[in-house]
C-alpha cells in the first residue's frame, strides 16, 4: 500500500489528517476525503480524494512517500531520471530492478521499495532529512506483522506496515 484512500486506517492516515487540519483519528472517512479533495483541487493535483506520492510531496509529507511496482506519477519520473532510466512515470519491473541494484550498491535494503531512505540517498528532495527518514519507520515494538507487511505490500519497518482497512 502506498496510497491513502477512504476506508483505510493507521499511522499514515493520522499524519495526513494532521496536515489537512481535520480530526486526526487515523481513520480515512468522508471528512478526510473532502479535505483532501479540496487541497488537491487548490494545488493543481488530480482531485480524486486519493493521496499518493505526488500528493504527499505537495503536502510536504515526504515520510509517507513510498514508491513500488504499480506506482505512477511525477515522483516516479524524478526517480527514473535519477536512475538514468527512460522517465515514463510508471514504476514497472525495469524500474524495480534499477532500484534494487541502486539500493544494493549504496548500503540500503535492496527490497525494491523506494521510501525516504532511498530518496534521501538519491538526493531527489532536499526536504528529506534524517529526521524525515526516521519518521517514515516504526519502532520494533510497533512492528507486529500486519496484512500489508505479510503480503509484501510494504517494507516491515515502514509506517505503511500499520495500514489496515476498516470498511467492509
Amino acid at each position: 500500500m502506498s496510497i491513502l484512500k477512504k476506508g483505510l486506517a493507521g499511522t499514515p492516515v493520522k499524519i495526513l489528517q494532521e496536515k489537512l487540519g481535520v480530526p486526526a483519528d487515523g481513520q480515512f472517512g468522508p471528512k478526510t476525503e473532502e479535505a483532501l479533495k479540496a487541497y488537491q483541487k487548490e494545488h493543481g493535483l488530480a482531485a480524486d480524494g486519493i493521496a499518493g506520492p505526488d500528493t504527499f510531496a505537495a503536502l510536504g509529507l515526504y515520510e509517507l512517500v513510498l514508491l513500488k511496482v504499480g506506482t505512477s506519477g511525477e515522483t516516479v519520473k524524478k526517480l527514473q531520471t535519477a536512475l538514468g532510466l527512460d522517465a515514463d512515470g510508471k514504476f514497472g519491473a525495469g524500474t524495480q530492478k534499477a532500484v534494487k541494484d541502486y539500493q544494493a550498491n549504496n548500503g540500503l535494503d535492496a527490497d525494491g521499495f523506494v521510501g525516504p531512505a532511498t530518496l534521501a540517498k538519491l538526493g531527489l528532495f532536499a526536504q528529506i532529512t534524517p529526521e524525515v527518514v526516521s519518521k517514515s519507520q516504526i519502532s520494533p515494538q510497533d512492528a507486529a506483522p500486519t496484512e500489508a507487511s505479510a503480503a509484501g505490500e510494504a517494507p516491515a519497518k515502514s509506517i505503511w506496515a500499520t495500514i489496515k482497512g476498516f470498511f467492509s
